[in-house]
C-alpha cells in the first residue's frame, strides 16, 4: 500500500488478541492476557452475546470484572482485544517522543534513558537505565537505589550550594553543602546556613556552633575488683560510675583525642587502682578511694592498642 509522506510507524500496528474463559456461576473477575485502559478497547461476549461496555463489565489493567455473574459453561466467555498495542506505546529505536506531560499511574519499565525537561510524575514503579530531569521529579512512594556501588550524587560539580531538606510537620532540618565555604552543614530549618548546628570543613575539622547545646551520653556501669569490660568509650564521653567493691580503673574502645568526665561515686572507702594504660597520680587515686562523690577528667593521648589515658583533676562534689 502506498503512503503520502512518511510511512506510519509500527507503533500503531499489531494484531488483535482473544482470551477465552469458563464461567462457573460465581466468578465475576477474570485475568486477561493484555492490560486494558478503557472498556471500549475490548469486545466481551458471554454465550455469544456481546456485553455493553462500562455497564455489563469494567476493566482495570489485566482484570475484567462483570457487574453480574456469568453462567457456567466451557469457553462461554471470550474477550476480543481490538489491538494488541491499544494499551502500550512501543517506541521505534532512535525515535524520540516529546510529550508536554507524562503521567504514569502503573509500573513503567524502560531499558533506555529517560530525559524530562518538564515535570515527571510517577505514582507507580519506574525502572530505567538512567533518568535525567531538568524539572521537578515527584515520587509518591519509596525510592530504591541499587546496583553494585549505589551512589546518590547531589550537584554537578558546579559552583552552587546543594542540600537535602527534611520537611517535617512542625520543624524542618537540612544537610547541605555550602559551596562558598566548602563546608558540609547540618542545621535547623530548610534554608542552608540559616541556623547551622554542625559544620565539617575541607580539612575534616568539625565545628559545633556556639549557640548549640551539646549533650553527652551518660552511662552507669558498676565496677568491682574484676576489670570486666572497663569503661567503654564507644558508648559516649561522660559516665556515672558507682562502686560496690575495690576498683581497677580501666578503659576500652578509646580513640586518640577523646576526652570526657567521670562522675565517680565511692560508696564506702573502696580501694581504687589503675590499669597500666591509665596515667593518674597516687594522690588522685588516694582521694577517690575515700567515700564521696568526685568529678574526674580523662584524655586519650595516643592512637594505639594501648592508648595512654591521662586522668586527673579530681574534685569533691558536695
Amino acid at each position: 500500500m502506498a503512503y503520502f509522506g512518511v510511512q506510519p510507524s509500527s507503533v500503531f500496528t499489531g494484531s488483535g488478541a482473544k482470551n477465552v474463559f469458563n464461567g462457573d456461576g460465581s466468578t465475576t473477575a477474570f485475568t486477561m492476557s493484555q492490560a486494558v485502559l478503557e472498556t471500549t478497547n475490548i469486545e466481551v461476549f458471554v454465550g455469544n452475546v456481546r456485553q455493553e461496555p462500562s455497564v455489563a463489565y469494567t476493566v482495570s489493567g489485566f482484570t475484567l470484572t462483570f457487574t453480574g455473574t456469568p453462567a457456567s459453561g466451557t469457553g462461554n466467555i471470550y474477550v476480543v482485544h481490538q489491538n494488541s498495542n491499544s494499551d502500550t506505546v512501543a517506541v521505534t529505536p532512535g525515535l524520540a517522543l516529546a510529550p508536554s506531560t507524562l503521567a504514569v499511574t502503573g509500573t513503567s519499565t524502560l531499558t533506555g534513558n529517560v530525559t524530562a525537561a518538564g515535570t515527571l510524575g510517577v505514582t507507580g514503579a519506574t525502572t530505567a537505565a538512567a533518568i535525567t530531569a531538568s524539572g521537578l521529579v515527584t515520587a509518591n512512594a519509596d525510592m530504591l537505589i541499587g546496583g553494585a556501588t549505589p551512589t546518590l550524587t547531589i550537584g554537578d560539580a558546579g559552583a552552587e550550594d546543594a542540600k537535602i531538606v527534611f520537611d517535617g510537620n512542625a520543624q524542618d532540618f537540612h544537610i547541605g553543602l555550602d559551596d562558598t565555604a566548602d563546608d558540609l552543614v547540618i542545621g535547623l530549618g530548610s534554608a542552608l546556613g540559616t541556623t547551622p548546628a554542625i559544620s565539617i570543613d575541607e580539612n575534616v575539622l568539625v565545628t559545633v556552633n556556639d549557640d548549640v547545646s551539646v549533650v553527652g551520653r551518660a552511662f552507669s556501669p558498676t565496677l568491682t575488683a574484676n576489670l570486666g569490660s572497663g569503661i567503654d568509650l564507644a558508648l559516649g564521653n561522660n559516665f556515672l560510675i558507682t562502686t560496690t567493691g575495690a576498683v581497677v580503673l580501666t578503659f576500652t574502645n578509646q580513640i586518640a583525642g577523646q576526652s570526657g568526665t567521670l562522675k565517680f561515686v565511692n560508696d564506702s572507702n573502696r580501694t581504687v587502682t589503675a590499669h597500666a594504660n591509665v596515667a593518674i597520680s597516687e594522690d588522685d587515686l588516694s582521694t577517690i578511694s575515700e567515700t564521696g562523690t568526685y568529678m574526674v577528667s580523662y584524655f586519650v593521648t595516643a592512637a594505639s592498642a594501648n592508648n595512654t589515658i591521662l586522668v586527673s583533676s579530681s574534685a569533691i562534689l558536695t
